[in-house]
Protein backbone atom coordinates (compact mmCIF):
# COMPACT_ATOMS: atom_id res chain seq x y z
CA UNK A 1 0.00 0.00 0.00
CA UNK A 2 1.69 3.30 -1.08
CA UNK A 3 2.11 5.64 1.77
CA UNK A 4 0.30 9.09 2.14
CA UNK A 5 1.55 12.29 2.57
CA UNK A 6 0.32 12.74 5.42
CA UNK A 7 1.82 9.67 6.54
CA UNK A 8 5.32 10.51 5.56
CA UNK A 9 5.05 14.08 7.32
CA UNK A 10 4.21 12.32 10.66
CA UNK A 11 6.97 9.54 10.24
CA UNK A 12 9.40 12.08 9.38
CA UNK A 13 8.53 14.95 11.61
CA UNK A 14 9.81 13.92 15.29
CA UNK A 15 13.37 13.02 13.46
CA UNK A 16 13.17 16.72 12.15
CA UNK A 17 12.31 17.91 15.46
CA UNK A 18 14.93 16.51 17.24
CA UNK A 19 17.81 17.33 15.14
CA UNK A 20 16.75 20.99 15.10
CA UNK A 21 16.75 20.68 19.09
CA UNK A 22 20.19 19.19 19.28
CA UNK A 23 21.51 22.13 16.45
CA UNK A 24 19.86 24.75 18.81
CA UNK A 25 21.46 24.13 21.78
CA UNK A 26 25.08 24.00 20.35
CA UNK A 27 25.02 27.64 20.01
CA UNK A 28 25.45 29.84 23.03
CA UNK A 29 22.63 31.78 24.71
CA UNK A 30 24.83 35.04 25.28
CA UNK A 31 21.40 36.78 25.79
CA UNK A 32 21.13 35.24 29.03
CA UNK A 33 23.73 36.98 30.72
CA UNK A 34 22.43 40.48 30.07
CA UNK A 35 18.49 39.69 30.12
CA UNK A 36 15.97 38.44 32.93
CA UNK A 37 13.29 36.43 31.08
CA UNK A 38 9.66 36.96 31.75
CA UNK A 39 6.62 35.30 30.26
CA UNK A 40 4.04 36.90 28.26
CA UNK A 41 0.40 36.16 27.12
CA UNK A 42 -0.30 39.62 25.14
CA UNK A 43 0.63 41.37 22.44
CA UNK A 44 2.39 44.30 23.92
CA UNK A 45 3.64 44.85 27.80
CA UNK A 46 3.88 47.91 29.47
CA UNK A 47 5.70 48.28 32.67
CA UNK A 48 5.39 51.56 34.40
CA UNK A 49 8.26 53.05 36.51
CA UNK A 50 6.93 55.04 39.82
CA UNK A 51 9.12 57.99 41.32
CA UNK A 52 8.77 56.72 44.83
CA UNK A 53 8.79 59.33 48.14
CA UNK A 54 11.33 62.13 48.81
CA UNK A 55 13.66 61.96 51.84
CA UNK A 56 11.52 61.62 55.21
CA UNK A 57 11.37 64.85 56.77
CA UNK A 58 11.59 65.84 60.36
CA UNK A 59 8.01 65.70 62.67
CA UNK A 60 7.90 68.48 64.86
CA UNK A 61 6.50 67.90 68.20
CA UNK A 62 2.47 68.53 67.91
CA UNK A 63 2.58 69.02 64.52
CA UNK A 64 1.02 66.94 61.64
CA UNK A 65 2.69 64.27 59.56
CA UNK A 66 3.81 65.39 55.88
CA UNK A 67 2.19 63.71 53.19
CA UNK A 68 4.05 63.17 49.80
CA UNK A 69 2.53 61.47 46.22
CA UNK A 70 4.67 59.34 44.19
CA UNK A 71 4.52 60.21 40.61
CA UNK A 72 4.11 58.14 37.66
CA UNK A 73 7.58 59.39 35.23
CA UNK A 74 7.55 57.13 31.95
CA UNK A 75 6.49 53.93 30.48
CA UNK A 76 8.60 51.27 28.98
CA UNK A 77 6.46 49.74 26.39
CA UNK A 78 7.59 46.18 25.00
CA UNK A 79 5.42 44.68 21.62
CA UNK A 80 6.09 41.45 20.16
CA UNK A 81 7.93 40.74 17.71
CA UNK A 82 7.23 36.98 15.14
CA UNK A 83 10.55 35.50 14.24
CA UNK A 84 9.97 32.89 11.75
CA UNK A 85 11.86 30.63 9.16
CA UNK A 86 10.50 27.85 6.83
CA UNK A 87 12.24 25.35 4.25
CA UNK A 88 10.75 23.16 1.66
CA UNK A 89 11.94 19.83 -0.11
CA UNK A 90 10.29 19.12 -3.33
CA UNK A 91 8.26 16.27 -4.10
CA UNK A 92 11.06 14.85 -6.72
CA UNK A 93 14.01 15.35 -3.77
CA UNK A 94 11.75 13.30 -1.92
CA UNK A 95 11.48 10.79 -5.07
CA UNK A 96 15.39 10.70 -5.69
CA UNK A 97 16.09 9.57 -1.71
CA UNK A 98 17.53 12.84 -1.56
CA UNK A 99 15.67 13.39 1.33
CA UNK A 100 17.47 12.31 4.54
CA UNK A 101 20.42 14.53 3.13
CA UNK A 102 18.96 17.76 2.45
CA UNK A 103 16.79 17.10 5.54
CA UNK A 104 19.29 17.81 7.69
CA UNK A 105 21.54 20.42 6.10
CA UNK A 106 17.95 22.19 5.80
CA UNK A 107 16.87 21.65 9.49
CA UNK A 108 20.54 22.89 11.02
CA UNK A 109 20.59 25.46 8.99
CA UNK A 110 17.44 26.67 10.40
CA UNK A 111 18.18 26.08 13.74
CA UNK A 112 21.32 28.49 13.16
CA UNK A 113 19.50 31.11 11.90
CA UNK A 114 16.67 31.22 14.49
CA UNK A 115 19.28 31.29 16.94
CA UNK A 116 21.23 33.85 15.23
CA UNK A 117 18.38 35.71 14.98
CA UNK A 118 17.52 36.09 18.57
CA UNK A 119 21.09 37.07 19.25
CA UNK A 120 21.29 39.68 17.10
CA UNK A 121 17.34 41.29 18.27
CA UNK A 122 18.78 41.25 22.00
CA UNK A 123 22.10 42.89 21.02
CA UNK A 124 19.93 45.77 19.31
CA UNK A 125 19.26 47.68 22.59
CA UNK A 126 23.35 47.78 23.35
CA UNK A 127 24.28 48.83 20.09
CA UNK A 128 21.95 51.02 18.95
CA UNK A 129 21.48 52.80 22.28
CA UNK A 130 25.43 54.23 22.72
CA UNK A 131 25.21 58.17 22.41
CA UNK A 132 26.74 58.16 19.11
CA UNK A 133 24.50 55.77 17.34
CA UNK A 134 21.39 57.12 19.46
CA UNK A 135 18.24 55.04 17.60
CA UNK A 136 17.33 52.78 20.50
CA UNK A 137 15.03 54.73 23.31
CA UNK A 138 14.26 53.77 26.90
CA UNK A 139 11.45 54.59 28.33
CA UNK A 140 11.77 58.46 28.78
CA UNK A 141 12.70 58.61 25.15
CA UNK A 142 16.02 59.45 25.83
CA UNK A 143 19.27 57.19 24.14
CA UNK A 144 19.49 54.19 26.88
CA UNK A 145 23.13 55.50 27.54
CA UNK A 146 23.10 58.73 27.95
CA UNK A 147 24.00 61.07 30.85
CA UNK A 148 20.93 63.36 30.38
CA UNK A 149 18.34 60.54 32.09
CA UNK A 150 15.66 63.46 32.91
CA UNK A 151 14.35 62.71 37.27
CA UNK A 152 12.08 64.10 38.96
CA UNK A 153 15.17 65.60 41.31
CA UNK A 154 17.84 66.02 38.03
CA UNK A 155 19.03 63.89 35.99
CA UNK A 156 20.58 60.54 36.03
CA UNK A 157 23.60 59.21 33.70
CA UNK A 158 24.55 55.38 32.92
CA UNK A 159 27.65 56.29 30.38
CA UNK A 160 30.62 58.40 30.69
CA UNK A 161 30.79 62.01 30.65
CA UNK A 162 33.64 61.65 27.66
CA UNK A 163 33.92 58.18 26.18
CA UNK A 164 36.42 56.21 26.18
CA UNK A 165 37.91 52.82 25.55
CA UNK A 166 38.59 49.93 28.35
CA UNK A 167 40.99 50.79 30.91
CA UNK A 168 41.83 50.98 34.63
CA UNK A 169 40.42 54.69 34.50
CA UNK A 170 37.26 54.00 32.30
CA UNK A 171 36.18 50.96 34.57
CA UNK A 172 36.95 52.79 37.80
CA UNK A 173 34.89 55.75 36.71
CA UNK A 174 31.76 53.64 35.48
CA UNK A 175 32.12 51.96 38.89
CA UNK A 176 31.94 55.25 40.22
CA UNK A 177 28.96 56.29 38.57
CA UNK A 178 26.94 53.54 38.87
CA UNK A 179 27.33 53.44 43.02
CA UNK A 180 26.31 57.54 42.49
CA UNK A 181 23.46 56.41 40.68
CA UNK A 182 20.03 57.98 42.48
CA UNK A 183 16.61 57.04 41.79
CA UNK A 184 13.80 59.40 40.77
CA UNK A 185 13.40 61.42 43.72
CA UNK A 186 17.31 61.92 43.69
CA UNK A 187 18.14 59.38 46.58
CA UNK A 188 21.09 57.09 46.72
CA UNK A 189 20.71 53.40 45.51
CA UNK A 190 23.67 52.30 46.37
CA UNK A 191 23.89 50.46 42.70
CA UNK A 192 26.86 48.20 42.22
CA UNK A 193 27.82 46.51 38.93
CA UNK A 194 28.04 42.76 39.01
CA UNK A 195 28.85 41.78 35.49
CA UNK A 196 30.70 43.27 32.80
CA UNK A 197 29.45 42.25 29.04
CA UNK A 198 32.34 43.24 25.88
CA UNK A 199 32.97 41.99 22.86
CA UNK A 200 35.65 39.39 21.72
CA UNK A 201 38.13 42.24 20.57
CA UNK A 202 37.58 43.60 24.27
CA UNK A 203 37.75 40.23 26.35
CA UNK A 204 42.02 40.41 26.58
CA UNK A 205 41.47 43.66 28.06
CA UNK A 206 39.15 42.68 30.44
CA UNK A 207 40.78 39.51 31.74
CA UNK A 208 43.72 41.77 32.60
CA UNK A 209 41.69 44.33 34.09
CA UNK A 210 39.38 41.92 36.34
CA UNK A 211 42.35 39.32 37.21
CA UNK A 212 45.51 41.14 37.26
CA UNK A 213 46.80 40.95 41.06
CA UNK A 214 48.77 44.30 40.07
CA UNK A 215 47.58 47.34 38.22
CA UNK A 216 47.92 46.81 34.43
CA UNK A 217 50.51 48.74 32.12
CA UNK A 218 52.01 50.63 35.19
CA UNK A 219 55.84 49.56 36.68
CA UNK A 220 54.18 50.49 40.22
CA UNK A 221 54.03 48.23 42.73
CA UNK A 222 49.98 48.79 43.13
CA UNK A 223 47.56 46.30 43.85
CA UNK A 224 44.58 46.03 41.67
CA UNK A 225 41.83 47.82 43.69
CA UNK A 226 38.88 46.49 40.97
CA UNK A 227 40.33 43.05 41.47
CA UNK A 228 41.17 43.20 45.17
CA UNK A 229 37.46 44.97 46.04
CA UNK A 230 35.69 42.41 43.86
CA UNK A 231 34.10 45.31 42.29
CA UNK A 232 32.44 43.26 39.25
CA UNK A 233 31.98 39.49 41.26
CA UNK A 234 30.67 37.78 37.95
CA UNK A 235 33.41 39.26 36.16
CA UNK A 236 32.84 39.55 32.17
CA UNK A 237 31.04 37.61 29.48
CA UNK A 238 32.17 38.04 25.59
CA UNK A 239 28.92 39.09 23.37
CA UNK A 240 29.64 38.14 19.74
CA UNK A 241 27.14 40.07 18.27
CA UNK A 242 27.89 43.74 19.73
CA UNK A 243 29.05 46.07 16.77
CA UNK A 244 31.64 48.57 18.23
CA UNK A 245 34.48 46.25 18.88
CA UNK A 246 35.84 48.70 22.25
CA UNK A 247 32.58 48.75 23.17
CA UNK A 248 31.74 47.65 27.15
CA UNK A 249 28.71 47.46 29.43
CA UNK A 250 28.52 46.91 32.69
CA UNK A 251 25.21 44.78 34.29
CA UNK A 252 23.61 46.45 37.64
CA UNK A 253 22.07 45.01 40.36
CA UNK A 254 19.47 47.62 39.95
CA UNK A 255 16.19 45.43 39.47
CA UNK A 256 13.93 45.88 36.42
CA UNK A 257 16.56 46.45 34.16
CA UNK A 258 17.09 44.71 30.70
CA UNK A 259 13.88 42.39 30.51
CA UNK A 260 13.61 39.63 27.58
CA UNK A 261 9.63 39.09 27.67
CA UNK A 262 8.72 35.65 25.78
CA UNK A 263 5.26 35.62 23.83
CA UNK A 264 5.93 32.18 22.15
CA UNK A 265 8.35 29.29 23.17
CA UNK A 266 10.17 28.34 20.08
CA UNK A 267 7.97 25.80 17.99
CA UNK A 268 8.42 23.67 14.97
CA UNK A 269 6.24 22.13 12.54
CA UNK A 270 5.81 20.12 9.05
CA UNK A 271 2.94 19.55 6.34
CA UNK A 272 2.76 18.67 2.64
CA UNK A 273 1.58 20.61 0.25
CA UNK A 274 -1.03 18.79 -2.36
CA UNK A 275 -0.51 21.26 -5.43
CA UNK A 276 3.35 21.02 -5.41
CA UNK A 277 3.92 17.56 -3.24
CA UNK A 278 6.51 19.48 -1.39
CA UNK A 279 7.36 18.95 1.97
CA UNK A 280 7.62 22.66 4.61
CA UNK A 281 9.22 22.70 7.86
CA UNK A 282 8.77 25.70 9.79
CA UNK A 283 10.37 27.27 12.84
CA UNK A 284 8.57 30.44 14.60
CA UNK A 285 8.74 31.81 18.16
CA UNK A 286 7.44 35.56 19.43
CA UNK A 287 9.38 37.53 21.71
CA UNK A 288 11.11 41.09 22.33
CA UNK A 289 14.24 42.59 24.03
CA UNK A 290 14.11 45.83 25.72
CA UNK A 291 15.05 47.63 29.40
CA UNK A 292 12.37 48.71 31.80
CA UNK A 293 15.17 50.95 33.92
CA UNK A 294 17.73 51.99 32.35
CA UNK A 295 19.61 51.73 35.70
CA UNK A 296 20.29 47.95 34.93
CA UNK A 297 23.03 48.62 32.71
CA UNK A 298 25.87 51.43 31.86
CA UNK A 299 27.29 51.77 28.51
CA UNK A 300 30.66 53.11 26.85
CA UNK A 301 31.11 52.92 23.59
CA UNK A 302 34.76 53.81 23.52
CA UNK A 303 36.84 56.70 22.22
Amino acid sequence: MAISRAQLVKELEPGLNALFGLEYKRYDNESAEIYVTESSDRAFEEEVMLSGFANADVKAEGQGVSYDQAQETYTARYTMETIALAFAITEEAIEDNLYDRLASRYTKALARSMSNAKQVKAAVPLNNGLPSVNTFKSGDAVSLFSTNHTTIAGACSNTLTTQADLNETSLEQALIDIAAMTDERGLKIAARGVKMIVPSANQYQAERLLKSQGRTQTADNDINAINSMGMIPQGYRVNHFLNDSDSFYIITDVPNGMKHFERTPLTTSMEGDFDTGNVRYKARERYVFGVSDYRGIYGVEGA
